[in-house]
């Protein structure tokens, strides 16, 4: 990873965070959260079926335009809930080096425990 790429996505976090609570017409972020978390989901749901469709179309640059918005509104959503991208990024690290099939089974077993 270039120096300094984690860097932006906390710059991103501290604004997100800075204008969540800032005034919906002067503000894209406040405007989303101001609108509930609904409208904040179906917002992801759009912005992930733009990046299914960008792969799907096969053009590189539109895939990863489309994936930066995906990414930024999601961010926005952890912002809500108090998150951000190092807490993510925790979690990525914490599956550093655990197969993917592996950790699925490991998280549906916890979810069975927590059910009984």
């Amino acid at each position: 990873m270039k120096p300094g790429l984690y860097e932006i996505l906390e710059r991103i976090a501290e604004v997100i965070e800075s204008r969540k609570r800032g005034d919906p017409e002067k503000s894209y972020v406040a405007l989303l959260v101001g609108g509930g978390e609904d409208a904040l989901l179906k917002k992801i749901g759009e912005e992930a079926t733009e990046t299914v469709l960008a792969a799907k179309g096969g053009e590189r640059l539109q895939l990863v335009r489309e994936v930066a918005d995906l990414w930024f509104h999601c961010m926005i959503l952890l912002a809500r809930h108090g998150l951000g991208p190092q807490d993510v990024l925790a979690e990525l690290h914490r599956r550093e080096g655990i197969s993917g099939i592996d950790e699925k089974a490991a998280r549906r077993h916890q979810a069975k425990g927590e059910d009984e």
